[in-house]
């Protein structure tokens, strides 16, 4: 299931339907503020992307989950409430540690690696999503016709906590360069991802 809300839809709707359509994924639209002309504008640009099965709108979003006091709380019975894996870009952390806690895998991208929804999900990709949804089409492509071997490896061997802590000695190392002081970064990755936790 991919989650599309009105920022994900301006911002990579013709990416995100590509997204779907490689990975065989249906787009559900989920909204903080809830309003029917708002929920027909998003289906209608993801439609005019070229996508052809939108789920989440009006009535169709007929199931709640409990847990989230937002109008994020209700889904489509068909789309994310059914599904195993929902990917929710440019998300809010109730909703990402709500769906892990009912055992879906969450895919996110956050800008922000210490994030609740960066900390929360089961993969965080830390960029801005203007670049990284593409940069996920090519490499869903690229696994769709990968060995199984290859796929089920690149599941198995990935850690999320480990993830960060990578990203976090990135962000440190680059910081130091910029300020020309050498001393500030953190090196040791297993150490970062001990504070991440």
């Amino acid at each position: 299931m991919i989650s599309v809300n009105g920022n994900v839809a301006a911002l990579v709707c013709k990416d995100v339907v590509e997204l779907a359509h490689q990975a065989e994924a249906t787009l559900e639209v989920n909204l903080f503020h809830r309003e029917a002309n708002r929920e027909k504008a998003i289906k209608k640009l993801l439609e005019d992307a070229g996508a052809t099965n939108v789920l989440g709108i009006g009535e169709e979003s007929s199931a709640t989950i409990p847990e989230i006091s937002s109008e994020r709380r209700r889904v489509d019975p068909k789309g994310i409430l059914k599904a195993d894996l929902v990917f929710v870009p440019l998300e809010d952390g109730d909703r990402t540690e709500t769906l892990t806690k009912m055992g879906k895998k969450v895919v996110t991208v956050d800008l922000n690696p210490l994030s609740r929804t960066a900390r929360s999900a089961s993969i965080t990709i830390v960029d801005n999503i203007v670049r990284a949804v593409p940069l996920l089409v090519g490499e869903t492509r690229r696994l769709k016709v990968a060995s199984r071997k290859l796929s089920e490896s690149v599941v198995s061997d990935f850690n999320n906590m480990e993830n960060i802590g990578r990203t976090l000695g990135f962000i440190s190392k680059r910081l130091a360069e910029i300020s020309g002081n050498t001393n500030i970064g953190v090196s040791d990755v297993s150490e970062i991802t001990t504070m991440v936790k």
